[in-house]
């Protein structure tokens, strides 16, 4: 293994130098794992996240993971992070699109059994005729699986994000997977830069011992999953237990809400928000909605902007009393279904105000002209 100092994770999210490099996403996922202290990766390849978790074997063989494998399909890699994680082992992997909805089985039975999986996905269209290009479909599928969900707009988010996951994951109060999710090729295939630490430092080991479901004891046989099966009991009994623990599930993901305003600085960025017209928007399309809120302003138009970064927890709060006060919420995606609309709609009082538009999918690019566009017709309304 490959000698590196381990140091507090506030040291090396915040406290030490970094250095600025000209890589994709892609390579950002690598230079995060590098110095996540990652016991295990196991990888299935799919587009547009092959190259991410190629590198992530190469540091392997470098001697910053400590074993690395590929599985026979994405529902065998998911259930095989599902092993790695209940034997103790601080675990990764990534998919997205197709390879998301082949082991969705997984993602609940991650969190069900409290598994502190940090996962990347990197999306994708899912739709036939097939495609590979960018589209966020997917998360829509993942918003109620129990799986925590950060949503990155670009490479150094990815970076920052997924170091802070495994810490957010770990928690003994939250101990749930998370994903951190990307934007394919907008930001896997894309070169920017972005600051990062250096590579003789990594974060601590996990603790297995925090974990509030024990790990399993691969030296005594049999190993099984629940010390005791519910499925097995009167219908009573078993009602009561998977009730009980899916409200301890969702419990877990709100006691995340302090880590992640902790490590990410907020569920949420705002910027000018008095303004008249918000945009609300995650991942790539808070790029183009800040280039559109400049080029609004340029007019005279009074325009601002959310970066969501947390959807599950969702900020809801934070949304509603921001929408308050705003005349008409903007809210742009990567995706034909409209999935962050409707989650900003469930959070605000007044749903009249919120426009779901523009959205583009299949690949489609979305010039900041498109969301200008709406700005100009809410101020004129």
């Amino acid at each position: 293994m490959i000698e590196q100092k381990v140091v507090a994770p506030e040291q090396l999210f915040s406290e030490a130098e970094r250095e600025e490099q000209f890589i994709t996403g892609s390579e950002a996922v690598r230079e995060a794992i590098k110095r996540a202290n990652v016991d295990m990766a196991i990888s299935y390849p799919i587009t547009p996240q092959s190259e991410s978790m190629h590198l992530v074997g190469d540091i392997f063989a470098e001697g910053y993971i400590k074993e690395y494998f590929r599985g026979e399909n994405e529902f065998a890699v998911m259930s095989s992070v599902s092993g790695a994680a209940m034997a103790g082992v601080r675990v990764f992997t990534a998919t997205g699109g197709p390879g998301t909805l082949r082991a969705f089985e997984t993602f609940p039975t991650w969190s069900g059994a409290r598994l502190p999986i940090v996962c990347a996905f990197l999306t994708r269209g899912l739709n036939s005729p097939l495609t590979i290009q960018p589209d966020t479909l997917e998360m829509a599928y993942m918003l109620d699986t129990g799986i925590l969900m950060l949503h990155a707009e670009n490479a150094q988010d990815l970076y920052d994000m997924l170091l802070k996951a495994f810490i957010i994951a770990e928690q003994p109060e939250v101990h749930l997977p998370v994903g951190v999710f990307a934007d394919g090729f907008f930001v896997t295939h894309t070169r920017d830069n972005v600051k990062i630490a250096a590579e003789d430092i990594k974060l601590p080991p996990y603790d297995p011992n925090m974990s509030p479901v024990p790990a399993m004891d691969m030296e005594t046989v049999p190993v099984r999953q629940m010390r005791d099966p519910f499925v097995m009991k009167s219908n009573f009994i078993s009602y009561a237990a998977h009730a009980s623990w899916q409200q301890e599930v969702l419990a877990a993901g709100e006691r995340s809400r302090k880590h992640i305003d902790r490590l990410l600085g907020g569920l949420i960025e705002v910027e000018n928000e008095d303004a008249d017209i918000l945009i609300m928007a995650s991942g790539t399309a808070v790029s183009q909605s800040r280039e559109a809120m400049a080029l609004a302003q340029a007019e005279g138009l009074n325009a601002g902007l959310v970066k969501i970064k947390s959807l599950r927890p969702f900020p809801a709060e934070q949304i509603r009393s921001l929408a308050a006060g705003a005349k008409a919420i903007i809210v742009p995606e990567f995706n034909r279904v409209g999935w962050l609309s409707r989650e900003v709609m469930t959070a605000v009082e007044d749903t009249t105000k919120v426009v779901g538009a523009p959205r583009v999918f299949g690949g489609m690019t979305m010039p900041p002209q498109l969301i200008l566009e709406e700005i100009r017709r809410c101020a004129s309304e």
